[in-house]
């Protein structure tokens, strides 16, 4: 019965964590965008953690040596998005 418990226990713990979003902008609705470990996926490009500086956190396909030049930056109190240039409004699912 204690080798169930372990086993189970062991399987929980490579349960994969993520988070999928729904975001808008003024021209593009309902876009999906998940955050999985320390990865991005968004408009079907895969995006790399870079790190964060204070409430904003940084994504890119390669990590610019400085992050702020990242092609995304992402807020998740507000849930703003900046994309390539672009705005969107994400809430969490």
């Amino acid at each position: 019965m204690v080798y169930i418990f372990v086993l189970i226990g062991l399987c929980s713990c490579e349960r994969e964590t993520y988070t999928t979003w729904s975001c808008n902008s003024g021209v593009e609705t309902k876009i999906s965008m998940l955050l999985r470990k320390a990865q991005m996926e968004f408009k079907g490009v895969k995006l790399d953690y870079c790190g964060s500086l204070g409430n904003q956190s940084y994504f890119d396909q390669k990590c610019p040596a400085q992050i702020e030049k990242s092609a995304s930056v992402f807020t998740p109190s507000s849930g703003l998005l900046l994309n390539n240039g672009q705005e969107f409004q994400c809430a969490a699912l």
